[in-house]
């Protein structure tokens, strides 16, 4: 299978509403950019969207699907990806949501902070210049901007924007990573993968953007996925300090 050098990789359940419209988004861009859907067995037939859209010329060799047998968890639907990406050769591969929370035009942006000016992972920051977020109740803004700061405060990550899910990675930072040794599945995931990168010394920078709201389906935020959060940045705290014990 021939493909291009980047990748989006879109975990979805229950995105029926945003699906289609983020594909033809992406595809819309001035770079191309492939697509692999990572659907976990939506009831309200996301996947079959997908692949409906798969069948049309210009997607043909663009557009990608796997499909799961339920809701396993956003980590490990990245994982997934993750492992697919690097076994089609891809040198760039992104994190994004479904929803329209990430804007597809700031992609390119993203690109370019790995591509052009040499970093090895890029994140789209809601949290570098200042809160950029709309259309969020305040109590939301507040969990998710003191969560960042809780984290560079335990784990001494020079990150300000440490739960953000859309990130530019180039390839030679997951063939570093364990991807089999990534414990987290929710929301701690994404803090998990940047402590990791940064630990093994790889360049990263914040781009900033702005992070609005899904305007169509359901959120899949739970109190359950942040208490994740906080309790997993104590233990990856605490496993690097054995680490060095040992």
């Amino acid at each position: 299978m021939e493909t291009g050098k980047n990748v989006i990789i879109i975990p979805t359940y229950n995105e029926k509403e945003n699906i289609s419209s983020i594909i033809h988004a992406i595809y819309d861009l001035e770079k191309p950019f492939d697509i692999l859907v990572i659907d976990d067995n939506s009831p309200d037939g996301t996947a079959d969207i997908v692949k409906g859209i798969m069948q049309e010329d210009a997607f043909r060799d663009r557009l990608f699907i796997l499909e799961r047998s339920g809701k396993l968890g956003l980590g490990t639907a990245y994982i997934m990806g993750f492992k697919w990406a690097l076994e089609h050769q891809y040198e760039f591969i992104f994190e994004m949501d479904a929803d329209f929370s990430h804007d597809p035009k700031d992609v390119p942006r993203l690109l370019a902070a790995c591509q052009e000016e040499g970093n090895d992972m890029a994140i789209g920051s809601r949290y570098i210049t200042g809160v950029n977020v709309v259309n969020w109740p305040m109590e939301r803004v507040l969990m998710s901007y003191y969560a960042s700061k809780y984290v560079r405060i335990v784990t001494g990550l020079p990150i300000h924007d440490t739960t953000a899910g859309f990130v530019c990675y180039n390839r030679k930072v997951l063939e570093a990573i364990d991807l089999d040794a990534i414990r987290f599945k929710g929301y701690a995931f994404q803090i998990e993968m940047k402590y990791t990168a940064y630990k093994l010394g790889f360049k990263i920078k914040e781009v900033p953007v702005i992070f609005i709201n899904r305007r169509l389906g359901t959120s899949k935020m739970s109190s359950s996925i942040f208490g994740e959060a906080v309790w997993g940045v104590i233990q990856l705290r605490l496993s690097k300090k054995l680490a060095k014990k040992k």
